[in-house]
């Protein structure tokens, strides 16, 4: 059953709001006591209702197979948590949850006991739950429903923009009052403002690991002057997402042309030899492997496999459902799981790991961090307009090239300016020069 946006937005909303009282209870039946687990102040866990979400979108195709329908929300819904937990502690300092008590856990982040639960889940979900929402949200008249879920969605991000801004204001002044005393006193003074105190509170109840005093002890350490993207800051995955764009278009073009015997384009992109899947991939496995890049070659490599798996499914996903087109098939490779993965390839995410974090990533670390700091700052701002003006003509053209391979448009009518410019300069042979392998799905 396929649901319509309109469908998934309810059900990320139903499923936050779901995950919020589950959370809530399995707290007071622990605690004793009412606790409002979620990041935002309102009843919404967003993980929860992403994961469903998430679930709802990339998984519908694995259900004529319960093992893989099981796998896929275990492999998809450990990603989410696992990117989720790393990304909230890059920015917060400060685990939100940690798993590192329970056996067969992945940095604290994951575990095996939760991530199964997830994959029944994902059954339930599939085969019973959604149906059953769509159901009662068609009850709801489209006139009250669109104007509702648009209120909904402002007060979410108003309220999560708010509780990280305190946050972070607060990090900030402990950080500040850190260096100019010690004493405890005025620690306290900071934490009664009027903006944070509240948050302030209810962080520190619901989360243990982020108590104000043990948080000031972690708070980030500012960069050195003169250094330009130490450690792992934007940046330095700016960099990072540039060079893997075009290391991996390379790399792919090289393998097809030992494999087949044949030269032809890898790129993502119109312009240029970039690969997006492979940029993507370097910089979220940065990010997400950076904190164990000192761990062994079999843990980074485990990690790639999972991580690159999963990131590689929800690619073809994404680019089949928005483009409408199919940029790779392994249906013919064995062990594949939908044709838009299989295990050969993962094995090759998890060596890309092992190859990036402990021989690639520290030499072009530290060239990137020998760059003049205003150089630097103006080289990745400029990459950063160019690439996204890249992606969108990209986008345009592939739309349009969809238009003429299914005849959609409209020959009768005269062409608006854009249309005659992307016919023009991304006629059918460019196009199926650069995206050789693509397949128009509708």
């Amino acid at each position: 059953m396929v649901f319509s946006f309109y469908e998934i937005c309810w059900f990320f909303f139903i499923y936050s709001f779901i995950g919020w009282c589950a959370e809530v209870c399995a707290a007071a039946i622990y605690k004793r006591k009412f606790i409002n687990r979620g990041f935002v102040s309102s009843p919404f866990c967003p993980i929860y209702g992403t994961g469903a979400a998430a679930f709802t979108v990339f998984l519908p195709e694995l259900r004529g197979n319960l093992f893989f329908l099981f796998l896929g929300g275990v492999i998809l819904a450990s990603f989410i948590e696992f990117a989720t937990g790393a990304l909230l502690e890059k920015v917060f300092h400060r685990k939100w949850w940690d798993y590192s008590g329970i056996r067969f856990n992945f940095e604290g982040y994951i575990c095996l006991k939760y991530s199964a639960l997830w994959g029944v889940f994902a059954i339930l979900l599939i085969y019973f739950v959604n149906p059953f929402l769509a159901s009662v949200v068609s009850l709801l008249p489209r006139l009250i429903g669109i104007p509702l879920l648009w209120v909904l969605s402002a007060l979410l991000i108003l309220d999560a923009f708010g509780t990280a801004l305190a946050i972070r204001g607060m990090q900030k002044k402990l950080q500040q009052l850190s260096q100019l005393t010690e004493g405890m006193e005025q620690l306290s003074g900071i934490l009664e403002n009027a903006i944070t105190r509240r948050i302030t509170r209810r962080m520190e109840s619901a989360f243990p690991a982020l108590d104000a005093r043990t948080l000031a002890e972690h708070v980030a350490v500012k960069e050195k002057s003169g250094v330009f993207a130490r450690g792992c800051s934007f940046y330095k995955l700016v960099c990072l997402f540039l060079i893997g764009a075009f290391l991996g278009d390379i790399t792919e073009t090289i393998f097809c042309l030992a494999t087949t015997g044949r030269l032809m384009s890898r790129s993502s992109v119109v312009y240029g030899p970039f690969s997006i899947v492979w940029g993507l991939g370097c910089a979220l496995l940065t990010a997400v492997l950076y904190r164990i890049k000192n761990k062994s070659d079999a843990y980074i490599f485990a990690a790639g496999t999972l991580l690159g798996g999963a990131y590689e499914y929800v690619c073809s996903v994404f680019t089949e459902l928005v483009f409408g087109t199919v940029f790779w098939d392994y249906s013919g490779f064995q062990f594949n799981l939908g044709g838009r993965i299989n295990l050969l390839y993962c094995f090759f995410w998890g060596i890309a790991a092992v190859v990036w974090m402990k021989l690639l990533y520290p030499k072009l670390s530290g060239w990137i961090e020998k760059l003049p700091v205003k150089l630097g700052t103006v080289l990745c701002n400029g990459m950063i307009v160019f690439m996204i003006f890249n992606c969108l003509i990209s986008a345009f053209a592939l739309a349009r090239y969809e238009q003429r391979q299914t005849g959609m448009e409209q020959e009768a009518e005269p062409k608006a300016g854009w249309v005659e410019f992307l016919d023009t300069h991304f006629d059918d042979e460019r196009m199926e020069r650069i995206y050789p392998n693509a397949k128009i799905v509708g």
